[in-house]
């Protein structure tokens, strides 16, 4: 005869397959994965846990039932869960209380007085007076300073309210860092979600553009289950048939598919730029005086170009920066720096004095014949103290002035849109570590909240291309933009 599990013996899978009997349904074997999963590193000794499952996997569901399981097993615990609002954390409070109620093994822990069966926190019958509930609801920006928790259980807490901007994502990750003061030594830590952006809190690698040395989530033991197995098929079967998979697919659109549903972090907006379609080099520029010739990789350079947009006096607005850009021969286009400026004054300067001077630093460091200056709004005074900076550090650099009247958004997506196309538009992989990234996986042709900055920079000088110019740096040693010089032929032709 088998034996009947006692009060605290059934595990995990079993405390799982009896509810869901108790409810008429199935275990899919997606939830015995989960399952087998989170009772395994429940064993661990501070235990950190991210368990990532594609939309519609079930993973809340299957968290409630393995918060109810603790319970079971030590009902001494305080469970504290945070989701992006708290109606969302309420909602799984409400179904673990309701397993609670109906599970056939853990009805002897409903109290006595209904005072302590909330609906956004309930205290089971224990053996510990304690301050605070079993379990308790909270939203990622509700204040729990002063709570206790034992285990906590972070529940969707990314979603597009939280992650659409840079500030939205700086404010979640400093809330969730709050949460280590809140944990007991030794407790259990556990997030469920998706990403919901490229600069997900849930990534498995340091995002370097936004100045990551490591992941949100270090050292934390992962589960991650896409809807597509390793042999293209769907991972539920049951319930997702490949056909569904593919109206999915369909319906949501391949960034946002490839984000829920594939766990690949994406930029769900309707972005038109794909970071993916650009090539990367580490080469520097070469000039070599004696060919008066300049060169990138081995490839010799045949027009160069550089916009600056600047920017006066704002930490959060924008930002002031200069793009520069070189063409071969072949039709490829190589941004090799954007530059956001950093103000560090001079006691003898102001900051005009000052961006002027970086920027005549970079068009010798550069080579540049040329350097645009977007002249709309602030920049109608700087081409006169470019000229003198550029004259003051001997840079024979021409300074441009430049006027734009079109829109912006639609500057950028004339600019990179048809060279991403083309995978003829390289990108020194120093752009990697700069806010230029970023800007890229965020940028909407609707126009949006987050900084384009470095695009419409990078735009300007795109749009210059291709620039010949007769000389650079004098007609001597430097004129590595040699003009193409006529030549007469001799022909038996009368005219």
């Amino acid at each position: 005869m088998t034996k009947t599990p006692t009060m605290t013996e059934a595990d995990f899978t079993l405390f799982t397959v009896l509810w869901n009997q108790r409810q008429n349904m199935r275990t899919p074997a997606v939830h015995f994965t989960m399952a087998r999963w989170l009772e395994a590193m429940n064993a661990l000794a501070n235990p950190r846990l991210l368990l990532q499952a594609f939309r519609g996997s079930g993973k809340s569901t299957i968290a409630g039932l393995f918060a109810a399981w603790i319970l079971y097993r030590n009902p001494d615990l305080r469970i504290l869960v945070i989701a992006a609002d708290e109606a969302l954390a309420a909602k799984m409070v409400r179904n673990v209380k309701r397993i609670l109620e109906r599970h056939p093994l853990t009805a002897h822990l409903k109290p006595k007085t209904a005072e302590e069966w909330g609906g956004d926190r309930f205290t089971v019958q224990r053996w510990l007076a304690l301050r605070d509930p079993s379990m308790l609801a909270k939203g990622i920006g509700a204040n729990v300073t002063g709570t206790r928790a034992d285990v906590i259980i972070c529940d969707d807490v990314e979603v597009p309210n939280t992650s659409d901007t840079a500030h939205k994502r700086l404010e979640l990750r400093e809330r969730l860092a709050e949460l280590s003061f809140i944990l007991t030594p030794g407790g259990t830590m556990l997030y469920l979600g998706t990403p919901h952006s490229y600069y997900t809190i849930y990534a498995d690698a340091p995002r370097a553009e936004i100045g990551e040395e490591r992941v949100f989530l270090h050292g934390y033991v992962r589960l991650s289950l896409p809807i597509i197995d390793g042999n293209g098929e769907s991972v539920w079967p049951e319930r997702f048939t490949q056909a569904q998979v593919k109206q999915i697919l369909t319906t949501s659109g391949p960034a946002r598919f490839a984000s829920q549903m594939l766990l690949q972090p994406r930029n769900i907006a309707q972005a038109r730029l794909d970071p993916a379609l650009l090539n990367f080099y580490d080469e520097e520029i070469n000039y070599t005086r004696e060919l008066q010739s300049l060169f990138i990789g081995g490839r010799k350079m045949v027009s160069a170009s550089a916009w600056w947009d600047p920017a006066f006096g704002s930490a959060t607005g924008d930002r002031s920066v200069l793009a520069v850009v070189y063409a071969d021969g072949e039709g490829r286009l190589y941004l090799h720096r954007v530059v956001y400026l950093k103000i560090n004054l001079l006691p003898e300067e102001n900051e005009a004095q000052h961006q002027c001077r970086i920027i005549a630093a970079h068009a010798k460091e550069f080579y540049l014949p040329s350097v645009t200056v977007e002249t709309n709004g602030i920049g109608k005074f700087l081409p006169g103290l470019l000229r003198n900076e550029m004259a003051r550090s001997k840079t024979p650099c021409s300074v441009v002035e430049a006027i734009s009247r079109r829109k912006k958004e639609e500057r950028i997506l004339e600019s990179f849109e048809v060279l991403l196309a083309a995978r003829r538009l390289y990108v020194h992989r120093s752009l990697q570590k700069s806010p230029f990234m970023a800007e890229m996986q965020e940028w909407q042709a609707d126009g949006g909240a987050c900084h384009d900055d470095g695009l419409d920079a990078a735009a300007g000088a795109l749009s210059q291309q291709p620039m010949r110019l007769a000389r650079l740096y004098g007609s001597g040693a430097q004129g590595w933009m040699q003009a193409a010089r006529p030549m007469q032929g001799k022909t038996e032709f009368e005219v």
